[in-house]
């Protein structure tokens, strides 16, 4: 018994989820990176027509990611508790329903992805590509879904190797396979940027086949075609109570940044390509500072399904010491190196000098975005997801939004202006998030209710003792 708590301890340590989180993410970003110049070969449209679409598809994902991420939490929090049988029926309701809702933007996009991009303020020039590129895309929402629900409850089971590996070789294929298409190789025909989209659909569909395998396996008890007709409307309601929240404050960022998107495409091309270079690399600065998030948001859900209310208080101070000295290097050396890198997509001088000025204030915005993510994660893991929901609507709706539209399109300050807003509001939200956790709100509740209910066990003991007694007297 000994040996399995201290088994479950490591397995919950913060390195051990960590490191794996990071791998996948390190070579997604790197196999990205290889994807997008292998796009950029294409034409620049193509890789502005990229870029557009998965903000789109990133908005419309907040859809199923509510229910995903709020299942994620709970499924930690009741393995936390020894309730294996609770966290096993979580993730089969879980996978049922964003299934469900994948499906329904399947069809969707696949019905009107014209439609969609113009309604976004899509340039005209970029339509006929961006209705390829999405319909087909858009048409394997279902998978990703489905990798978004597996890959989540996989992982807060403390299992982050198996989407690790999945992950690599998901992005391996999507690579080989976009060399195929694009260049032609191999006796592939060369179908450009339609060739893209097939290859992202069939290597998620891969992805998923895999990640359903683990998946089924993935508690003390394996998960058979019977399960899947399971339904709890209690736990069902903890997990929209945990994940409404959750699905409103991704929903807040994401539909921010699409606004975003259709603000640099009313100011042109240039700004709309130099974003979608930006974006790519943006995300080698957090990597490591995102992986410390998302595996101290597991470890904080375990602690406090378990009790370990001062544990869960100090793992997140733990994760910031760690996490915003490197996101400083990182940004640091993209600043000295990005403007090489960029030179390996595009040769477009206007688009170059743009994003020379944006690496610089990439510097200011990482931090902010560390502090973000582990504070708000943290925030989550203990269940105080309508508090990041509600600063969430208040600063990006205001500030993120509603700023950069004014500064950078009404008075004309461009994507410079844009860049502002977006380092201000993640400042903001970090501050209202490091006063909130402070506060430790949901962790006093936490410890009352462990005391009120080790005072019931304590009266049931006590009568049970008595009732014992009584006949001898």
């Amino acid at each position: 018994m000994m040996k399995n708590k201290g088994s479950e301890r490591n397995k919950y340590s913060l390195w051990l989820l960590a490191w794996p989180i990071f791998l996948e993410q390190f070579l997604q970003f790197l196999l990205g990176t290889v994807d997008t110049l292998m796009v950029s070969r294409i034409s620049d449209n193509a890789v502005a027509v990229v870029g557009f679409s998965n903000q789109l598809f990133n908005a419309l994902m907040t859809l199923f990611a509510t229910v995903a991420s709020g299942a994620g939490i709970v499924i930690a929090q009741k393995i936390g508790s020894h309730k294996e049988e609770d966290a096993r029926t979580v993730a089969i309701i879980a996978f049922k329903v964003t299934t469900g809702i994948g499906l329904f933007l399947s069809i969707l996009l696949v019905a009107a992805p014209r439609q969609i991009a113009s309604m976004l303020q899509l340039p005209e020039e970029l339509l006929s590509l961006a209705e390829v590129y999405i319909s087909i895309v858009g048409g394997g929402m279902i998978l990703t879904a489905m990798m978004s629900v597996l890959g989540t409850a996989i992982r807060n089971t403390g299992n982050t190797k198996g989407p690790m590996m999945t992950a690599i070789g998901m992005n391996i294929i999507h690579i080989v396979m976009n060399y195929c298409f694009i260049f032609g190789a191999f006796g592939f025909p060369e179908w450009g940027l339609a060739g893209v989209a097939i290859s992202t659909v069939v290597s998620r569909l891969l992805a998923t086949i895999v990640l359903l395998f683990i998946f089924l396996g993935s508690f003390q008890r394996k998960i058979g075609p019977r399960d899947f007709s399971i339904f709890d409307r209690k736990l069902f309601k903890e997990i929209l109570n945990i994940g409404w929240p959750l699905g409103v404050n991704s929903a807040s960022w994401v539909f921010s940044q699409l606004a975003i998107f259709s603000f640099l495409a009313v100011l042109g091309s240039t700004e709309l390509t130099a974003r979608t270079y930006m974006n790519t690399l943006e995300s080698f600065c957090f990597l490591l500072g995102f992986s410390l998030a998302l595996a101290v948001q597991i470890q904080i859900a375990h602690l406090y399904g378990a009790g370990k209310t001062k544990e869960a208080y100090r793992a997140v101070f733990k994760v910031l010491a760690i996490g915003l000295p490197l996101v400083l290097v990182n940004a640091f050396i993209i600043v000295l190196f990005g403007r090489n890198v960029l030179g390996l997509f595009t040769g477009d001088e206007d688009i170059l000098a743009l994003c020379g000025v944006l690496l610089w204030m990439n510097l200011m915005l990482q931090p902010g975005k560390m502090i973000n993510m582990a504070l708000g994660n943290s925030l989550n893991a203990v269940g105080d997801t309508r508090f990041t929901m509600n600063i969430s609507l208040i600063s990006m709706s205001i500030i993120a939004t509603g700023c950069s539209y004014l500064l950078g399109v009404s008075l004309g300050y461009g994507i410079i202006a844009i860049y502002a807003c977006m380092i201000a509001d993640e400042y903001i939200r970090g501050i209202w998030s490091y006063f909130r956790w402070r506060g430790r709100k949901f962790l006093r509740m936490k410890e009352a209710d462990l005391a009120r209910e080790g005072a019931q066990k304590d009266k049931e003991q006590y009568r049970c003792e008595e009732g014992a007694a009584s006949p001898a007297l």
